[in-house]
């Protein structure tokens, strides 16, 4: 019986000792347990706040600030604000840089306490600058309504620009015009008709004729004037600049586009240079304006002058009918106003289009608090998607809109918007916009003030080339 008890006693306290483990075992076990919880809360928490699809719930939003990049559509962004304010409760503030200073703007707005919400960069090279103020948006409706994806700005898995228009440029002309002077007795070319003009000594040839029959035309010149006044030569240091150079980088056969041929272009040789002189030196020579005031003449003069119908070309892009339409006695009518490639003698060019891509691509800046990021999206997704917004897209904007939430009927309907549309429909190859790749804006401020100086006779031709050059070296190595 002793042993009995004495046993029992032993069984006892093993129990209790293994209860005992067990308990504190069990205790560590759930700590532990909380800690994994918690930690990948935690963690999902940063995730969403990091993609700006987290709000803080303790903070309302009554404001978000858009920096507008384009001047000319700044009202109508204004009235965009308006309704979205009305229908939401949450103002828009948008402020619109002056031409030409859209980088100079953004990096002194976004230092600010309150900075831009949404900004633009332009594309993967505007990237490069503004990488450490761009959220990664992959997970938003923004970048799944996109239709061609290969479009966004990445970087790895990420998505941090959202190409918001594609847009086109080349030659604008009014084709009224255009048919008075092929039905002209004595002019000196057989071109009956613009299909016929597809390279450069066509153009050129019922240019040239067109000026000597400038007054039986009943225009000042043939090209409206070549704006190179400060902060209004972008259509030459950037738009025009892009034809040289993409056909030069679109020969370097170790990158498989002209883009990344010149992203990595630490020099560049202007081998179009003079292509791009032909079609420079045929804008200048037979324009509504005399060479030596063309340094005081504006995008607007030049825009008014062809509305006006005092030229019958100029150079600009689809955004141009919203100025044009605006222009008081305005007499081009929407069936006439058509597009030409910009020709320039290069080999081939027959077979080439306008000039369509983008340099426009919404960023949503990550130094903002979630709420702010968040509310910014909405507001993007909203223009993009409700009847409102893209009532405001299509018929106000005139964009040529990415995004599989526009239906057939609501694509643009302005005519150089169409026309790009058609361009595109073409058998032949857009070129495009290689302009991306440039250094800085002062290597085309550089370009742009050469041009002036050349037009103004004080540089030669060759002083241009060298210009250009060795600008585009010395801004790519800083």
């Amino acid at each position: 019986m002793k042993k009995i008890s004495k046993l029992f006693a032993v069984l006892l306290t093993l129990i209790l000792i293994g209860s005992t483990l067990t308990a504190c075992g069990g205790g560590k076990k759930t700590k532990e347990t909380a800690n994994e919880d918690e930690s990948t809360k935690t963690e999902e928490n940063k995730d969403e706040s990091s993609n700006g699809q987290s709000a803080n719930n303790d903070e309302k939003v009554d404001e978000i600030y858009y920096l507008n990049f384009k001047p000319e559509i700044a009202e109508v962004y204004n009235e965009i604000a308006a309704d979205y304010e009305a229908e939401t409760g949450i103002k828009v503030k948008v402020v619109t840089a002056a031409s030409g200073t859209y980088d100079q703007t953004l990096k002194s707005e976004i230092a600010k306490s309150d900075p831009p919400t949404i900004f633009q960069m332009n594309g993967p090279v505007g990237y490069q600058s503004w990488k450490d103020y761009c959220l990664d948006l992959k997970d938003t409706d923004l970048y799944n309504f996109l239709s061609d994806k290969s479009l966004a700005v990445r970087e790895g898995d990420g998505i941090y620009g959202i190409p918001y228009v594609v847009e086109g440029y080349g030659i604008i002309y009014n084709n009224a015009i255009m048919e008075k002077y092929f039905a002209l007795e004595n002019k000196a070319t057989d071109v009956t008709s613009m299909d016929q003009i597809n390279n450069f000594a066509t153009l050129k040839a019922v240019v040239d004729d067109m000026t000597a029959n400038k007054d039986a035309l009943g225009i000042k010149g043939v090209f409206a004037s070549t704006s190179l006044g400060a902060g209004e030569q972008w259509r030459w240091q950037t738009h025009l600049a892009n034809m040289p150079l993409y056909y030069e980088f679109n020969e370097n056969t170790k990158f498989n586009n002209s883009i990344l041929a010149g992203l990595a272009a630490d020099e560049i040789t202007f081998k179009y240079a003079d292509n791009y002189r032909n079609i420079f030196d045929l804008y200048i020579n037979n324009s509504s304006t005399q060479k030596g005031l063309l340094g005081s003449k504006t995008v607007n003069d030049s825009m008014a002058e062809f509305a006006l119908g005092q030229a019958a070309m100029v150079q600009n892009g689809n955004w141009a009918w919203s100025q044009i339409k605006e222009v008081s006695g305005n007499v081009v009518a929407e069936e006439d106003i058509k597009f030409l490639p910009i020709y320039t003698g290069v080999a081939g060019e027959e077979k080439q289009g306008i000039c369509v891509g983008t340099e426009n691509c919404f960023a949503i800046n990550s130094k903002v608090s979630p709420a702010k990021q968040q509310a910014s999206i909405e507001f993007l997704e909203w223009l993009f998607s409700s009847e409102k917004g893209k009532d405001y897209v299509v018929n106000k904007l005139g964009f040529i809109a990415p995004f599989t939430t526009f239906e057939e009927n609501e694509k643009p309907a302005d005519p150089l918007a169409r026309e790009v549309l058609a361009w595109m429909e073409k058998d032949v190859e857009s070129v495009p916009w290689t302009f991306a790749t440039f250094p800085s804006e002062d290597f085309k401020n550089y370009f742009g003030d050469a041009l002036l100086e050349y037009v103004q006779g004080g540089k030669t031709w060759d002083d241009v080339v060298t210009i250009v050059k060795e600008s585009w070296k010395s801004e790519r190595a800083k």
